[in-house]
């Protein structure tokens, strides 16, 4: 697509991914949650900073994720 752009939503912390809320193809906006992670017996929502759609999923539950590891990549 023409003037499509990508990003990348990246782990800030090392965690453990407890739910995916969405798939390739889904559309998000700015706000909506997309990954669910436990760390330190917290649950941290992972947040869309801007509206697109989901181009890939890298994670699956139970994945054990490092800072700086690549959770979604959307297309805006």
């Amino acid at each position: 697509m023409a003037g499509t752009t990508t990003s990348q939503i990246l782990a800030e912390m090392v965690a453990s991914v407890l739910s995916v809320a969405v798939a390739p193809g889904d559309e998000v906006e700015a706000g909506d949650t997309v990954i669910l992670l436990e760390s330190m017996k917290m649950e941290i929502p992972v947040l869309v900073e801007r509206p697109g759609r989901v181009a890939e999923v890298r994670v699956v539950a139970g994945d054990v994720i490092q800072e700086g590891d690549v959770l979604v990549v959307l297309d805006h």
